[in-house]
């Protein structure tokens, strides 16, 4: 025999002496069969070597040392060699629960050897076979279902009278217990006696100390159950009232076996229970013993018991005794691959191999249904072996729980899905497996009788949908699961189409009708490969894809619901509560300071923080439905209120993006409901609870600030947050069973006031901070630290613009010259207040942009400021005061911080521009103000010309004409006005001084210098006819004045002609006013023929008629004194312009021009826009004119 050394595990936990962990590999007749076996778990000690008895020995005479424990033996000692008991109904759970690693995973089958043995000796054996069959995961559970102790246990307990009347109705009518005969019994026990003599040793017979303790026999969990634990929460740990199940040792979930062996017989993986005893001696480091009756030939089933027994257990070597009614007569030794090959014993070992193949192809194709029970019974002398579903056949009766399996499976699914999931992270697409197990798990349980599992499993569902990654959930789970250990809760039914047809049960006899499937003829075991696992794995088990944030978190409020309900329902009620033992001190709710971490540790931090922000009653961290802390409901009620707070917020946060804010305030209502009883139970708040309310708050500022944003959509938003489903009302009422408090109730009522709404939204924020500052989180999640800080800024500011357009508002109202009252003072400082906290928070979080914005809105208020004197000052006699002084120089002063903050334009043009177009605008207004408003009664003209002139050129230095922007063409107006406006000034100076002819140069100069640029601005723009038409009638004007001042005729032509020559380039700004008059005489044409507009014509909004009426005439008056005096002076003037014919063209040309303008003037009746034609067609009329006769003139 070939021998190969198989890699094996240590045995978990039990430090009991191992056996070798070795394999092999037997050729045997040419047909290669693979074996090989890894003990996993022996509590078995040393081998001891076995005595070899005399000759004539008589084995019916017991040994000094019979039944009693021996040392050689181990603790086992009895079991193995007394009374050989057989396998008790649930002895593959415990092996199961041992290894709960291998369950569901790559075991194929979990049972006892003597199981094995029997299913594979169906085709050679008349003997009845019963064993009960379970599907977790790709294992199936194999244990023995003895009919007749069951029976007999049903007329005492009646637990299983249902399949006793089923029995009786299909199976065995007469049924009655059997007796076993005294043959069965005499060698039982002479096989005992021989085992007791085989132990060598001079101590043979001595007894064991009484110090001698049985093995440990509890639970064995793997190395990784230890390793993951302690990450995992508490309520994942086995419950401790798993153990103390009612009937939980009589049932065998303990597991029984000297060794736990996983045994690989050619493809099928089986983690076996064995008790065989194995002894040392010979050429071999193992030998089983044997005690056989020479006068009885070894039979095909010996032979295969034999056979199977040393594959399973790895020994080399069989030792054989020979016995003649108890007197021993010769040993024999035979290697374990000549055991198929003895005389009257001979069988094929690939025959047995293809028998194996079968039966699990069989039973995996049949037992489909996870957590159901399934019956595999071939009646004693029958072919027929049936495959009944006994979970089903018991639904058929009044309680499901009179299935004793029932308990078992659950716990073994909660086990297996435990297990899965201390290690979910490592791959998560076990989680469709995980659902399943527990969803199975559930189904079996009774939630009244198992609470804890219940509410335990029903957490770990909620724990599979990953709330902290909404996005990613869809790629992580595969939408098919087609690997086997997918399997499905049910199954689809399979078509007959194969050729084994053994499935069909349409020509078996009408009794048969209950049995899930038949194979017809034990025969057909033994053809290879007559069975296939031909059963489509459905992906039902495949993890639920929600690609709705939605869906995906109502699943998990569900989930916490029932787990909810599971805990609540097994909290006693206070009547039912131990009363106090006298001999217990009652423990003093106080401690040191020096051992709570003092003052500032983060649990009083917390009370004081609850405290300050609302009904907080301080040191209640006790439950009003009686839950006592540290207890595994309270462990659980705490996880489930916190999934359930998180799910809420998911929730609140997901329809706060669909623009859904009452939905969204009612969501994170039950968010902080939720943590408020969280606080109220827990007495230690962890880091990531406290960062999780932190974020709470947040969303709810932010839901509080939309709100106040969007007030049209009041009436949705109110339906919205009043709408609650039962879901919900149920969790509250869950809540409302462990306290009432509700600190944050203030943060979630849905307010009509806009102001009430500003500060909630402020107070959440300043809430959150406080929680970062006490807990120290904020160096932790400095990311957080940043976004709260950003939004207390931009809370204060959207408050401070509230207050400011407030204050504005109430100074519209204000009758003109009444003083300024005592609310609008107060808005004002309630408004920069705001704007300064506001500016701190971004200025400590190194926010230029933001400061810089709240730094322009602090300059804005202080321009209303300045607004609100100058309108109490009243329009009489009205001066520029000092008061509207300051104000605009405040304003002026916050407008260069701003630019200071952002430091260039780089860093954000869009601020930049705004904040110079601003302080443009700021020193305009101030400029503007003093230049209307002179306070002559405090400064000299000069010095308010000055001050005007130093104004207007700081609004030029920040009014930027050149950007091309869509605030460009405003600039542009905005410097076309100021040039205007100095010079109007300059202009008016030089009228109105006297003396300094030096300065009235210098005034002459820059007024023409303003003028030119004023006039080259407005060009530009294509909407400022009036104002263009304005300039240049100032700049005539100003040549009038210049000419009134010159002596030469020559002088004053040229400066006539001058004046002359301006007049004709407005003849630009004359047709856009006369485009502007058509279309306006046209849209009124349409709307008098249209019969569906009865309403009155609007004007032309771009068009103040009265203001182009007045310039026309002005501008008609001034040509007309143009013209009369270039006649008058033409006609006296002796000196020849350019000869005789020129001279006289151009006089000839203004006298006809001069004529048509004065009956154009005496002509009333006139239009606007027949005027704005005429004056056109003379402008036409005298452009060559003007133009030969500037060039003649020099």
């Amino acid at each position: 025999m070939e021998e190969l050394c198989a890699a094996g595990a240590a045995a978990p936990l039990r430090t009991d002496a191992e056996e070798p962990k070795q394999g092999s590999v037997l050729f045997l007749g040419g047909n290669e069969v693979k074996s090989s076996a890894v003990v996993k778990y022996s509590s078995a000690p040393p081998q001891a070597a076995f005595a070899r008895l005399q000759e004539k020995t008589d084995l019916k005479l017991p040994p000094a040392n019979w039944l009693r424990d021996s040392a050689k033996l181990g603790a086992a000692g009895t079991t193995i060699l007394g009374n050989n008991k057989k396998s008790k109904p649930f002895s593959s759970f415990g092996m199961a629960y041992d290894f709960i690693d291998s369950v569901g995973n790559d075991v194929d089958v979990v049972s006892d050897s003597e199981n094995i043995k029997k299913l594979l000796k169906i085709p050679y054996s008349k003997s009845h076979v019963s064993m009960a069959v379970h599907r977790i995961g790709r294992t199936l559970l194999l244990d023995e279902l003895d009919i007749q102790e069951l029976f007999m246990r049903s007329s005492q307990t009646g637990d299983w009278t249902w399949l006793k009347e089923f029995y009786q109705r299909l199976i065995d009518q007469k049924w009655q217990r059997k007796k076993k005969s005294k043959e069965h019994w005499y060698q039982k026990a002479i096989l005992s006696k021989f085992l007791y003599y085989s132990i060598n040793g001079d101590g043979a017979a001595q007894p064991v100390p009484s110090t001698s303790k049985p093995h440990q026999e509890g639970p064995v969990s793997g190395e990784s159950d230890e390793a993951g634990r302690a990450s995992w929460p508490t309520p994942f740990e086995m419950p401790s009232s798993l153990s103390e199940e009612p009937g939980a040792s009589n049932q065998g979930l303990k597991n029984d076996f000297v060794r736990n062996i996983l045994w690989t017989f050619e493809d099928i993986h089986m983690l076996v229970g064995s008790n065989m005893p194995i002894f040392g001696g010979g050429r071999y480091p193992a030998v089983s013993l044997r005690l056989r009756d020479n006068n009885k030939p070894i039979n095909v089933l010996t032979g295969i018991d034999y056979w199977l027994d040393n594959l399973i257990c790895n020994v080399p070597e069989l030792v054989m005794c020979f016995h003649v009614n108890g007197i021993v007569q010769k040993y024999e030794m035979i290697k374990t691959e000549d055991i198929p090959n003895l005389e009257n014993s001979n069988f094929s070992t690939k025959v047995i191999k293809d028998i194996a193949q079968n039966i699990l192809s069989f039973l995996k194709s049949n037992c489909t249904k996870e957590g159901h029970t399934y019956w595999l019974f071939k009646a004693s002398g029958s072919d027929i072996v049936k495959l009944y579903d006994l979970t089903t056949l018991c639904e058929e009766t009044e309680d499901k729980y009179q299935n004793p399996f029932t308990m078992p499976v659950a716990i073994l699914l909660y086990k297996v899905a435990c297990n899965m999931m201390l290690k979910k992270n490592q791959n998560k697409k076990h989680y469709g497996t995980i659902r399943t197990l527990l969803l199975n798990c559930l189904k079996l349980l009774d939630n009244g009788r198992h609470p804890q599992i219940s509410a335990s499993a029903n957490y770990m569902l909620s724990e599979l949908f990953q709330l902290d990654e909404p996005k990613k959930d869809s790629m992580d789970f595969p939408i098919n699961g087609n690997s086997d250990e997918s399997y499905s809760e049910e199954e689809e039914e399979m078509p007959d189409s194969d050729e084994n047809g053994s499935y069909s049960n349409s020509s078996d006899p009408p009794d048969d009708n209950k049995a899930v499937a038949i194979i017809k003829s034990v025969g057909e075991l033994s053809v290879p490969e007559k069975y296939k696992s031909v059963h489509r794995i459905r992906p039902s088990c495949a993890f639920p894809v929600c690609h709705d944030t939605e869906e995906r978190c109502r699943l998990v409020l569900n989930y916490v619901l029932e787990g909810l309900k599971s805990v609540d329902s097994s909290i006693k009620k206070e009547s039912d509560l131990p009363a106090a033992d006298p001999s217990t001190p009652i423990p003093l709710k106080y401690e040191d300071e020096s051992t709570s971490g003092g003052p500032e540790c983060p649990e009083k931090q917390m009370a004081l923080f609850l405290d300050k922000m609302g009904s907080f009653q301080k040191g209640k961290h006790s439950s009003q439905s009686g839950m006592i802390p540290g207890s595994w409901q309270y462990k659980m009620k705490l996880q489930l209120i916190l999934k359930s707070s998180r799910a809420y917020y998911i929730l609140s946060d997901a329809a706060m993006v669909l623009q859904k804010y009452g939905r969204a305030l009612r969501y994170i209502k039950l968010a902080l409901q939720c943590h408020d009883t969280y606080c109220c139970l827990s007495a230690s708040m962890l880091p990531e609870v406290l960062m999780f309310l932190c974020q709470c708050l947040t969303l709810c500022g932010d839901i509080q600030l939309m709100l106040a944003q969007n007030a049209n959509n009041r009436a949705a938003y109110l339906e919205e947050y009043n709408y609650q489903t039962k879901e919900d009302q149920e969790i509250l009422h869950s809540l409302h069973r462990e306290s009432r408090c509700q600190v944050f109730a203030w943060a979630t009522d849905l307010s009509t006031d806009l102001e009430c709404q500003l500060s909630v939204s402020c107070k959440c924020y300043e809430a959150a901070y406080e929680i970062l500052l006490f807990s120290n989180l904020k160096n932790q999640n400095p990311e957080q630290h940043v976004q709260v800080l950003k939004r207390m800024g931009n809370i204060r500011n959207e408050i401070g613009v509230f207050y400011m357009n407030q204050a504005a508002a109430v100074q519209t109202e204000r009758v003109v010259s009444k003083n300024i009252s005592m609310t609008e003072q107060q808005l004002w400082k309630k408004s920069f207040s705001c704007f300064e906290e506001g500016i701190q928070n971004f200025e400590s979080i190194e926010d230029a942009t933001n400061a810089a914005l709240l730094l322009c809105n602090t300059g804005r208020l202080m321009r209303i400021c300045a607004q609100a004197h100058c309108a109490a000052e009243g329009d009489f006699k009205r001066e520029f005061s000092p008061e509207e002084a300051l104000y605009y120089n405040k304003a002026i002063d916050y407008y260069l911080k701003a630019l200071r903050s952002l430091g260039k334009r780089d860093v954000h043009p869009a601020v930049w521009d705004s904040v110079n177009w601003e302080l443009s605008t700021t020193y305009f207004t101030m400029a503007t103000l003093q230049q209307d408003y002179a306070p002559l009664s405090r400064k000299a003209q000069e010095q308010i010309e000055k001050e005007v002139s130093e104004a207007m050129m700081k609004s030029l230095k920040y009014c930027d004409v050149d950007t091309v922007s869509a605030r460009q063409p405003l600039c542009q107006y905005r410097a076309a006005t100021i040039h205007h406006r100095l010079a109007s000034m300059y202009h008016s100076c030089l009228r109105n001084q006297v003396g300094d002819e030096h300065l009235r140069k210098q005034h002459r100069i820059l007024a023409d210098l303003h003028y030119s640029k004023a006039v080259r601005l407005f060009q530009l723009l294509k909407d400022a006819p009036c104002e263009f038409l304005r300039v240049q009638l100032e700049r005539v004007a100003f040549a009038e004045f210049q000419m009134a001042s010159q002596n030469s005729n020559a002088g004053k032509l040229k400066t006539l002609f001058g004046a002359l020559d301006i007049m004709a380039k407005t003849k630009g700004a004359i047709q856009l006013i006369r485009k502007e008059l058509m279309a306006e005489s046209e849209q009124i044409r349409k709307e008098k023929s249209s019969a569906e507009n009865m309403s009155s014509p609007d004007s032309s909004p771009g068009l103040n008629k009265e203001e182009v009426l007045k310039l026309l005439s002005i501008f008609e008056s001034r040509m007309s004194f143009l013209l009369l005096q270039s006649i008058k002076l033409l006609t006296s003037s002796k000196k020849k312009i350019g000869g005789v014919n020129e001279e006289e063209v151009v006089l000839k040309t203004n006298k006809q021009v001069y004529s048509l303008l004065l009956r154009a003037t005496a002509n009333k009746a006139m239009t606007l826009l027949e005027r704005t034609e005429v004056i056109l067609s003379l402008l036409e009329q005298l452009t060559p004119n003007a133009e030969a006769s500037s060039g003649g003139v020099q």
